[in-house]
């Protein structure tokens, strides 16, 4: 592809990207097509020669658009939001344009400059004291690893690193069954491993880890001969939005001097606005905090910010520095490549500038208001409807209902339904498991997403529930 052909095509996919957005409420959220339908459609072996890209863009709109499912969709109202705000797109085409590969403060400075105060920018937005630095990540995956090696790291006595775990004490890391199971894969990658994360019970609205049985499994672990190295807390856990005593696990992480790492990737987002931030009271008590600007925010993927109160204990358990990677004749700068598991980075802290500065912080208190009080009032109006019951009440803009049917099986019946609501095709939703039982999750969170979508949903819902009843 040549300079001209390379303008004509970036046009053409700008152009095309602009149709598509504006397009996407005549579209059904998710596909209807079958399990191996898109790749029978792929040629099994590469081309020998190039092909036109006239051919190549045909065939992306033949075959690869139809088996899409549309995320930023504003009738999404799935799993948790992935947004994808315009201005953060735009942002993005230059980051992939200019392609540079920003693992250190050399390759390119304005990226890690830039990055250090969008982090603070961040931390001012969410009310978090100074004394917080932060890194971005690509995901909370990512970030909540990063927290697991360091507070195992921390526990050894920095140790773990150089000599292993097979010698030494066995660890231990607490949480509830309401994290999300990235806390899980961090466990296994980080040699930790499954039967090491002890599960503590919960308790009221939240579904709270209960304090007083976090203590006595940490005290017990102890004089077991284990070795207790952290806790992981959550604020706005995935399934029901299940949210901690961030303060009073805080006070337990203190007595027993343990890491902790709290994991508010989804809700996060919400403590823009200030009369929000009792959810995670004492979250300023935290080792590291996980928040995703590319879920609510409107930054798109990947796009995930990590806060630490001591960045040299990251930087200690990940930092590895051979000659090739020296920046010589400059001191006092920092290479994010230090704080992450990967080495390689991508220039993320452009397209949060970006957003910020679009939007400011007022204008996305708002949409984030509104998802809240839109979600609250559904859950109300489907608590008034016959044979519908709130499993779990709304956490933020999240929450979980269920269908009630004679004469079937209630899990059955309710997995019928979200089937069918997602077969409809004008909105999307995800199922969970809450006491054991199947419930239908609702979350509103799309960054285009106004009153009248929450409406269309109450419509689908309650019509598609009478039709299966």
């Amino acid at each position: 592809m040549n300079s001209n052909e390379f303008r004509e095509w970036s046009l053409r996919a700008a152009e095309w990207g602009a149709d598509y957005r504006s397009t996407l409420r005549e579209r059904p959220v998710r596909p209807l097509v079958e399990p191996g339908e898109i790749s029978r459609s792929i040629d099994v072996s590469p081309p020998e020669h190039g092909e036109t890209m006239q051919a190549i863009f045909a065939d992306f709109e033949r075959k690869i658009l139809p088996g899409m499912t549309h995320w930023q969709h504003p009738r999404f109202f799935a799993y948790f939001p992935a947004n994808a705000a315009p201005v953060s797109v735009v942002a993005e085409y230059l980051v992939s344009v200019m392609a540079a590969q920003c693992m250190l403060w050399q390759t390119s400075p304005a990226a890690t400059e830039l990055e250090t105060r969008v982090v603070d920018w961040m931390r001012q937005a969410l009310g978090l004291p100074e004394g917080f630095s932060g890194v971005m990540q690509d995901s909370a995956s990512s970030a909540t690893l990063a927290a697991v090696l360091t507070m195992r790291e921390r526990a050894l006595d920095w140790q773990g690193n150089k000599k292993g775990l097979q010698s030494q004490p066995i660890l231990r890391v607490y949480s509830s069954d309401q994290v999300h199971t990235s806390i899980d894969r961090a466990i296994w990658v980080s040699g930790v491993g499954e039967d090491n994360l002890v599960r503590i019970p919960v308790a009221g609205r939240f579904r709270a880890m209960d304090v007083a049985a976090l203590e006595a499994a940490v005290v017990a672990d102890r004089q077991a001969g284990m070795l207790p190295a952290g806790i992981i807390a959550c604020v706005g856990g995935t399934s029901t939005g299940g949210t901690d005593d961030i303060a009073g696990v805080a006070a337990v992480a203190k007595r027993h001097g343990l890491y902790l790492h709290v994991d508010a990737a989804w809700a996060g987002s919400a403590m823009i606005c200030p009369e929000y931030r009792h959810f995670w009271a004492g979250v300023e008590q935290a080792d590291s905090i996980v928040f995703n600007p590319h879920k609510w925010l409107g930054a798109q993927f990947d796009c995930s910010m990590q806060f630490i109160r001591r960045p040299e204990d990251l930087v200690r358990t990940l930092a590895i520095k051979p000659d090739y990677l020296e920046t010589h004749g400059r001191d006092g700068i920092i290479n994010y490549s230090e704080w992450s598991v990967p080495l390689g980075r991508r220039f993320r802290a452009l397209k949060l500038w970006f957003l910020l500065r679009a939007h400011g912080l007022e204008n996305l208190r708002t949409m984030i208001r509104n998802h809240v009080a839109w979600s609250e009032g559904l859950a109300e109006r489907l608590a008034r409807e016959p044979d519908f019951e709130i499993v779990s009440e709304p956490m933020l803009s999240l929450f979980s209902f269920r269908h009630l049917a004679d004469g079937t099986d209630s899990d059955e019946h309710n997995l019928r339904l979200v089937n069918a609501i997602n077969d409809d095709g004008r909105i999307y939703l995800t199922q969970t498991r809450v006491d054991g039982q199947v419930a239908i999750r609702f979350q509103v969170g799309q960054f285009e997403t106004t009153a009248a979508d929450v409406d269309t949903a109450f419509g689908v819902i309650t019509e598609i529930a009478r039709r299966l009843a």
